[in-house]
This record gives structure tokens, sequence and C-alpha cells, in this order.
């Protein structure tokens, strides 16, 4: 039997270990085996490994990965919009499987709170056959079920993985809270997130966009994305400074729209300021539990907003975000020139500490 190596969180806040793994390569009905090509290190690995989502350890993580298709089951040879898929075919993968027949599955039609999702390189313990379910690793054995995308030949590996999960997310984000045309949108986060709900503000119409964040390398990359204005965190250290340089771009009254994408809970009420009354405000960072934060929600009721939260995505946005590169030459190429950090998988551990110094635009893993 062959084996795979991998990346391992063995621990919360301990280095990731490289461990190997046997291949199971007699395939269930449904299922698919992939060499994983790209797997991106996404800013919700760096909160698994500070343990603020409970997850079971150890774990392959990796919920951004794309690859090859080596192997199908029996029964599977159609990717999830009904085209032919065949082994040798390049893929990307939903990273969550739901269950389809729950409360929120068919009732509410909320699959992103199904009850029993699970997600690739977050819910399964390594230790527990069949190990390989999570993208730092060689190789991914794909569940039956699983929502898988033959990539077309324009959408690099790089573009599908340097927008990642960010991209799905701020699709689904930004088709909750909704943005009209002309619209001003203030985005909090420079990071993926961030990004990528900029990128998806900007072709849903919005007027103009200013963006608040840091490092410097990032907001450089904001305004290459198309940022009409950014306010830097180092220029504005204090809330109330940034506050105002803010209003001073998108007018007295504040932003129509502001989208939250840094994960860090101080930027709630810092952000609930932001909005013109009868404005809205989408909280799409808080993906970890990173704590709590006082707010004054006497601001929500004065202000008249619309506050709403998003979590994480649906098999139809990782399609949207398939369409929204493939028919962008220009989306193609900046998010392509996300990937600024290249690692080895025996290097997954300096991968996963560079994200957690802010220094990449996306790290990508290349096993």
């Amino acid at each position: 039997m062959r084996t795979s190596k991998a990346a391992v969180l063995t621990a919360y806040r301990q280095p990731l270990e490289i461990r190997e793994y046997p291949l199971n390569e007699d395939l269930a009905p449904g299922e698919a085996l992939a060499r994983v090509e790209m797997a991106g290190i996404c800013g919700t690995d760096v909160h698994l490994w500070k343990g603020e989502l409970p997850i079971p350890v150890p774990v392959i993580l990796g919920h951004e990965s794309a690859g090859r298709i080596e192997k199908l089951g029996a029964g599977l040879d159609k990717d999830w919009t009904g085209q032919p898929l065949a082994v040798g075919d390049r893929g990307v993968w939903a990273s969550s499987i739901v269950c389809g027949e729950c409360y929120y599955c068919r009732i509410k039609r909320t699959p992103t709170r199904c009850l029993r999702r699970k997600a690739y390189g977050i819910s399964y313990c390594c230790e527990e056959a069949p190990h390989l379910r999570g993208g730092y690793s060689e190789w991914i054995l794909l569940r039956a079920g699983s929502s898988i995308f033959r990539l077309p030949d324009s959408v690099s590996f790089e573009a599908i993985v340097g927008a990642g999960c960010a991209l799905n997310t701020a699709l689904h984000g930004i088709e909750r809270i909704g943005i009209d045309r002309g619209d001003t949108v203030v985005v909090q986060g420079a990071g993926p997130v961030g990004l990528a709900a900029l990128a998806v503000a900007i072709a849903s119409g919005a007027g103009k966009t200013v963006v608040v964040g840091g490092p410097e390398h990032r907001l450089r990359m904001a305004l290459e994305f198309g940022a009409d204005a950014v306010v830097s965190l180092d220029d504005y250290p204090d809330p109330v400074a940034r506050r105002a340089a803010v209003l001073r771009e998108v007018g007295e009254h504040g932003a129509d729209v502001v989208l939250e994408c840094v994960g860090h809970p101080a930027a709630v009420p810092e952000g609930l300021e932001l909005p013109r009354d009868g404005g809205k405000y989408l909280v799409l960072g808080q993906y970890a539990n990173a704590g709590n934060v006082e707010f004054n929600p006497h601001v929500i009721t004065r202000k008249q907003l619309t506050v709403m939260g998003s979590w994480a995505f649906a098999a139809r946005h990782v399609w949207g975000a398939i369409e929204f590169l493939a028919h962008s030459e220009r989306w193609r190429r900046l998010f392509e020139q996300q990937v600024t950090h290249r690692f080895r998988l025996d290097q997954a551990e300096e991968a996963l500490s560079t994200v957690r110094r802010l220094e990449a635009g996306k790290a990508v893993i290349l096993p």
C-alpha cells in the first residue's frame, strides 16, 4: 500500500509535524482520490492552531486545496455542475459537506448551518481511517457527496487558491447583506477576506470603496485591487482618529455598507460607528471564537442599522467564485498575485508561522 505524507496539528499552539498515513485506493462509490497540487494557508488555520474553535486533534489542516483527480469511485462521473469529471482533471472541492436532511438544510434552506456539517482540514481526526481529510497533504480522499468542480483551463491553481475560501465567503456574505449600485462601502481588514470582499463589492457596483487595515503591503494590494482609498492602522492607531479618517473619505454621514473582515473582536464595535444612519453592517470575519468584546447596543438602535452575520459558504458560492475568476482576466491576475509565499510540505510549520506574522499576501503549500 502506498502512503501519503501530511502536515499534522497534534496539539493547539504546537508546531506542525510531518506524519505518514496509508493511502487507501480502494474507493467506495462516490468517493474521489485527488493529488493535492496546492493548499492555501487560511487565517482560520491560525485560529484553529490557537485553539479558538473546538476541533479534533491530531488533524491534517487545510480547507483550501486544489489538485488533480487520481481516482473516481463508482458512480462519480460528473462534477457539481453536471460537467463530465475524469481522472486527470484539474479540480477544486468545497471544504464542507452538509447532510441535506436536517432542520437547517431542508426546512430553513441554510446549509451553512447544517447540524451535521463537516469540513476538510477541520472536522476529521487524522488518526482515524481513512486519515487523509485535509489539504496539507500529498493526497486527499474526498467523501461521497463532496462538491467537486472541474476547473476551466483559464483558472490556474494560483488564482483559485489565491482567492481561497475568502472569495467564497465574501460572495456569501455580500449576497446576504446586499450592495446597491453606487453604494459607498468600507471594508475593515486588508487580508485575504478583506481583499475578496473588496473585489466582490467593486463587481457589485459600489460607487466608492475604502479599506481600513494593514500592514502596508496589504494596503498596497488593496489599491491594486481597486480601492479608492485606504486608511492605515499604522497612521491612525487610535480608533477615534481612524473613524475620523474614514469619514473624511466617505462623507460625514458614513458609509452605506461596512464589511467587517478582520477576525479580531475589537473591530466590531469600532465598525458599528462607520455606517450612515440606516446603513448596513456585515460581520464576516469572526469565524473563530476569539473572545468577547463590549459594545453599546444603543448605537444600533440610534443609527437604525441593519446588522447581519454570515457563516462560511455553500457549494454554489464555490461555483460562483470559479465563474468570477473565469470571466475576468483582471481578477484572475490579481488573485494570482496574492500568492506571495510558496512552501514545500515539510515547511508547513514555517508557512503557518508566516501567516501568523501577517507577512504573506497568500502563503501556499505545494505538496
